[in-house]
């Protein structure tokens, strides 16, 4: 699929674009363009990798002229850009619609004016029944996928969407690992809280099928299985060998759901199982306002959401297994082994 291609990864020094260069970097492809605002991690990563299809280009998706120069010329785009930190976008939720909502827009444009073939769009399970900022921003950036997909034929954009990567920059399984090296109480908002198990290099998966297989306007979600915040810690205390070690409730913090929702009850009323993916197609009712006021569907009263209360349940010796193979992590466990 990409021998011979340009690929542009917006956001493309953060956990993610470094899963995903693990692989198009062995795919024959011809270029891949790295934007992103950070200038230290892009030298870092220049250094990492030593490879000459490395392009790196600083800019801002707030910026559309910076991602105009980015863009021409490019076949392909993966766009991973955006404000994730659920706080953050809450204290300063015009700064979520600036990255997450307009960035986007702007990167779409740029795609889209300079002929780009296929955008792939990174979302999130915040934006189902989103309660906070981060999530508001980021359901809003579903829409103008779905919205421009409508309109524009030549260029294929496809989302996904995917909860809590496991061992991720800021993610929980981190924190918990180093409050217990430094001896620190585990800090557990609530035990009984569920949480999706999902790689970085699923999500990798994920991106790649949805660019082989989307048609534009889809959304894709991969099935994952879930893991309560509860066992986590206590797999993780018991992987490092101190089962004893303190733990301290906090509470659920402001924005912060019980369990993660990856599917609507209305997507999965129209949502296709393909396996280990689920495919909601794109909303192509015409802008005839009858079908949205007049035109009910009975069926979704019948239907049920998908998320990570009602998805399989790890127990601690599958998720102990997950956990020792998570590549981002092994080092912290392999001087136990």
């Amino acid at each position: 699929m990409f021998k011979n291609k340009v690929l542009l990864i917006s956001g493309g020094t953060g956990s993610f674009g470094k899963s995903v260069l693990d692989k198009i970097l062995k795919s024959g492809i011809r270029e891949v363009r790295i934007f992103s605002r950070d200038e230290l991690k892009q030298d870092n990563m220049r250094r990492l990798y030593a490879d000459s299809r490395l392009h790196f280009y600083i800019g801002d998706v707030r910026d559309k002229s910076s991602i105009d120069d980015a863009m021409r010329g490019v076949d392909y785009v993966f766009h991973a850009a955006a404000l994730k930190q659920v706080p953050s976008c809450e204290f300063h939720p015009m700064q979520a619609v600036k990255t997450n909502i307009i960035g986007t827009e702007n990167l779409l444009n740029s795609a889209i004016e300079l002929g780009v073939e296929k955008v792939v769009v990174l979302s999130t399970d915040k934006a189902v029944y989103p309660i906070n900022a981060m999530g508001i921003s980021k359901a809003m950036m579903e829409r103008l996928v779905v919205s421009k997909s409508r309109n524009i034929k030549k260029t294929n954009i496809v989302c996904t969407r995917y909860g809590n990567v496991m061992a991720s920059r800021g993610s929980v399984i981190p924190l918990f690992i180093n409050q217990i090296k430094s001896g620190k109480k585990i800090t557990i908002t609530d035990p009984n809280m569920t949480r999706f198990m999902m790689s970085l290099d699923q999500a990798v998966n994920l991106v790649l099928f949805a660019f082989e297989n989307g048609k534009s306007g889809d959304i894709f979600v991969q099935k994952a299985p879930a893991a309560t915040i509860g066992l986590l810690a206590d797999t993780i205390k018991n992987i490092m060998r101190v089962p004893n070690h303190t733990t301290k409730i906090i509470g659920t913090r402001h924005g912060e759901k019980l369990y993660e929702t990856l599917l609507t009850k209305e997507e999965m009323v129209k949502a296709v199982d393909m396996g280990e993916y689920y495919r909601i197609p794109a909303d192509t009712r015409s802008l005839n306002y009858d079908k949205f006021f007049d035109d009910g569907e009975e069926v979704i009263t019948e239907s049920e959401e998908y998320h990570s209360h009602n998805t399989y349940r790890l127990n601690e010796n599958e998720l102990r297994n997950l956990l020792i193979n998570l590549k981002e992590i092994q080092s912290e466990f392999s001087e136990l082994n």
